[in-house]
């Protein structure tokens, strides 16, 4: 009696250390919440994310609003994962300064938070990977004033002023047109929410108000195929369009000459880095505050480039 009392002490505590071991292994969950799902960008991050998943052996969920005006929606999501006691969490800000309240609530639980493309403003995230979007929104603008031969008129059309990617695509564009090149001048900034129907509407808007605009820049996936749309529809081939990020439209358009170039992003990078951020930061470990992961300027000379086309997407 005694010797099966002992083996079912110690059955007993293999299973415990066994339940154990799994609770451990479910703990690893890490949501991501982004910005949105329309643009094949936010589905380049995914895939990114659940790289890092499969790589570092956690569970990853990933998920965003509509669209990218949904700030109310993209809260509710965060609530949501947070209330599920992850591991750590990313998060990718519609609203720069929304979400603080709740970010300060999984500070005080202990709970990580990455913020990925877009920052919040706050020192609450332990790390931030992102592109650097004021250096890359200022060589949108050097190569805009080197192809309307460094004068004239240009405008913007950007997809918010609340997101710190909206915010920092602007004004890096805007601030070097302002110290290097003083005769451009930016006749207007609009936002389109990164719809393109929407943005393109208000990029025709911008062309039909100014006739002799020699430029525009069309400050994310939506935004840029508005204005290349809008260019298109009145028959201005005279207007040259930046862009920035990359899908299926915009490639075509480089391809075909509708859009002289674009900044790229590494969104597989931004979403691998989050994950790879979260866990070190769930383990206790020390994680860079600033993951900067890079940007490239493509155009119609370059876009088959190995070093480019890795940094593509479709």
């Amino acid at each position: 009696m005694i010797a099966r009392r002992s083996l079912f002490g110690v059955i007993g505590a293999a299973a415990l250390l066994a339940g154990a071991s799994f609770a451990q292994a479910q703990e690893m969950y890490i949501p991501l919440i982004s910005k949105g799902f329309q643009h094949q960008f936010w589905q380049a991050v995914k895939a990114g994310a659940d790289k890092g998943a499969a790589e570092f052996g956690v569970e990853v969920t990933f998920e965003g609003p509509d669209n990218e005006t949904q700030v109310d929606r993209q809260i509710d999501m965060l609530a949501a994962a947070l209330a599920k006691k992850p591991a750590a969490i990313g998060f990718a800000a519609l609203d720069s300064q929304a979400a603080i309240p709740l970010l300060r609530q999984a500070q005080e639980a202990g709970i990580p938070v990455i913020a990925f493309d877009s920052g919040v403003e706050s020192d609450i995230p332990v790390a931030t990977a992102s592109t650097d979007n004021l250096a890359a929104a200022a060589l949108a603008a050097d190569k805009m004033a080197e192809l309307i031969g460094g004068a004239g008129k240009v405008a913007l059309v950007v997809h918010d002023q609340t997101s710190r990617t909206g915010i920092d695509r602007r004004d890096g564009f805007v601030n070097q047109v302002e110290a290097k090149y003083p005769d451009i001048e930016i006749v207007d900034i609009q936002y389109g929410a990164g719809d393109q129907l929407q943005s393109t509407e208000i990029a025709k808007a911008i062309l039909t108000a100014n006739p002799d605009l020699k430029g525009m820049f069309g400050g994310n996936e939506g935004s840029a195929i508005g204005v290349v749309n809008a260019v298109t529809e009145l028959g201005r081939s005279d207007v040259v369009v930046i862009g920035y990020d990359s899908g299926t439209a915009q490639k075509a358009a480089i391809r075909d000459g509708r859009m002289a170039g674009a900044i790229t992003q590494n969104p597989i990078g931004i979403g691998y880095e989050t994950v790879k951020a979260a866990v070190a930061a769930a383990k206790g470990e020390t994680v860079e505050k600033n993951i900067d992961t890079g940007f490239y300027w493509y155009d119609k000379t370059n876009i088959d480039a190995p070093e480019i086309a890795a940094v593509l997407y479709d």
